[in-house]
C-alpha cells in the first residue's frame, strides 16, 4: 500500500475525483453535545460528492463508559468494510467544523493506528472546499461492502496506568490539546461532573494553535516553531490528550508533518484522568469552582 500525504488540498481532491481513482471520502464531522449540532443530519443535507459518513460514536468500544474509545480490530474492520474501504483504498477524511478541522484528525489517526497508512485529511475541511467553489451534494449512494484488514499498533495507545507511571519515569512528553483555560483550570469542562485542570508535567498546546485563521494547518516551519516554543522536543516520544482524544489528534498530525512518526494518544483523555486520579495529580488554578 502506497504512503500518502497526510494533508491534501481541495484542488487536489477535486482533480482526483475526476480521475476516478480508488479512493473513499469520509465526512467525519463530530461536535460536542453543547453545540446542539447533528453531524449526520448535516451530512445528509450537504457533503462532498461521493462521500460517506464516518460516525466516531458508532465506530467505538460501546462497552466503555468513556466516549468513543477505540473499537476492537474486528469492529473497526467491519465498520470500515461496510463503507466500501479495502486495505489498498486511499481514504480522505474531512469535517464541517468552522475551525477547518476538528474531528477529522481523529479519524486520520484511527486509520493509522489500525495499520492503514493510505489516509489523508482534507486541509481546510468542508469550510474551504466550499469557499474555493467546489461542489457539494445531498445525494448518497451506499457503497458495496468490502473486506478491510485491521492490525492495531498498541504502542500508539496510552492507558491511564501508562500516564500514571510516566509521572515518575518521564519516558515520554505529554501534550494537552484542550484550550488554555480548561488546561489551567479556569474555564469549565464541556462534560458534566468533570472539573478542568491538567496532568502534572503536561504541556499545553491548544489544538487550534496548529491552524491558520483560514482553517488550514500551518506550514511545517511554523509547526516546528510552535512545538519548540512550547518546550516539546520532537526527537523524543510524545503522548497527546484532550477531553476525549478527538482534538488531541491535531497534535499527532502536526508532529507527523514535522517528521515525528510515533506519537501516541491517551485514549481515555482528561475525562478518564479526572475520574480516576488522586487530587494531587489534578493540577488546577481554579479547583472546585466549576461543579
Amino acid at each position: 500500500m502506497a504512503l500518502q500525504r497526510a494533508l491534501v488540498t481541495s484542488k487536489w481532491l477535486a482533480g482526483t475525483l475526476k480521475a476516478h481513482g480508488k479512493m473513499r471520502i469520509l465526512d467525519s464531522s463530530w461536535y460536542l453535545p453543547k453545540l446542539r449540532r447533528n453531524a449526520k443530519s448535516e451530512f445528509k443535507k450537504k457533503h462532498i460528492p461521493g462521500a460517506a459518513f464516518f460516525d466516531i460514536d458508532q465506530c467505538c468500544d460501546k462497552t466503555s463508559p468513556l466516549d468513543h474509545m477505540l473499537p476492537s480490530e474486528k469492529s473497526f474492520a467491519d465498520y470500515v468494510g461496510k463503507l466500501g474501504i479495502e486495505s489498498d483504498t486511499h481514504v480522505v477524511v474531512y469535517d464541517a467544523s468552522e475551525f477547518g478541522a476538528f474531528s477529522a484528525p481523529r479519524v486520520w489517526w484511527m486509520f493509522r493506528v489500525f495499520g492503514h497508512r493510505s489516509v489523508s485529511v482534507l486541509n481546510g475541511g468542508l469550510r474551504n472546499w466550499e469557499l474555493e467553489g467546489q461542489p457539494t451534494s445531498d445525494q448518497y449512494t451506499r457503497p458495496a461492502p468490502s473486506e478491510f484488514k485491521a492490525s492495531l499498533n498498541r504502542s500508539w495507545i496510552k492507558t491511564y496506568e501508562d500516564i500514571l507511571d510516566n509521572l515518575d519515569t518521564k519516558k515520554f512528553q505529554v501534550v494537552d490539546a484542550r484550550p488554555t483555560g480548561r488546561f489551567r483550570g479556569l474555564d469549565p469542562e464541556p462534560r458534566d461532573n468533570t472539573e478542568p485542570g491538567h496532568i502534572p508535567g503536561s504541556i499545553s498546546i491548544p489544538f487550534h494553535s496548529f491552524l491558520s485563521q483560514s482553517g488550514h494547518f500551518l506550514p511545517k516551519e511554523r509547526l516546528q516553531a510552535l512545538f519548540l516554543e512550547a518546550g516539546v522536543d520532537l526527537n523524543r516520544p510524545i503522548c497527546v490528550l484532550c477531553g476525549s482524544a478527538v482534538t488531541a489528534c491535531h497534535v499527532a498530525l502536526a508532529a507527523h508533518e514535522c517528521g515525528h512518526q510515533g506519537v501516541s494518544v491517551y485514549d481515555g483523555g482528561w475525562s478518564e484522568w479526572y475520574t480516576r486520579a488522586v487530587p494531587e495529580n489534578v493540577i488546577s488554578e481554579g479547583r472546585g469552582k466549576h461543579l
